[in-house]
């Protein structure tokens, strides 16, 4: 039997449960419906293993590029927010804004980078 790759957090407890007996005791316990399905489910969600990462739109890309055409010192917020949402649609993010400078910067980056990828592609 082949094994079935986890999709997320929630995939993983649930393997290491079974492998552990824990999960006959939950069961034992709090009855057949102990809420672990629903349990998996958000924590897959909330920590997914996917990586998979979205294609940038027509918007997107346009406000990428001219964001990036610009040597910038400074981001308004009304600017960090514009590539925050950005950033967690095409990489299946729920990132919050943050006055962290380093996490804005990490955040930026890794938009340039993909943004890059585009412009070489299009070359």
């Amino acid at each position: 039997m082949a094994k079935k790759k986890s999709k997320g957090l929630g995939d993983t407890i649930e393997k290491v449960t079974k492998a552990t007996g824990i999960d006959k005791l939950v069961k034992f316990v709090a009855g057949e419906d102990c809420g672990c399905e629903e349990r998996k489910e958000k924590l897959n969600k909330l920590f997914s293993y996917n990586r998979n990462i979205e294609c940038l739109n027509e918007a997107e890309y346009k406000t990428l590029k001219n964001w990036f055409s610009i040597p910038r010192d400074t981001i308004k917020p009304s600017e960090q927010q514009e590539l925050r949402d950005i950033y967690n649609r095409v990489f299946n993010k729920n990132s919050t804004s943050t006055g962290c400078s380093s996490c804005v910067r990490d955040l930026i980056d890794r938009l340039r980078t993909l943004y890059n990828e585009y412009e070489s592609e299009n070359k």
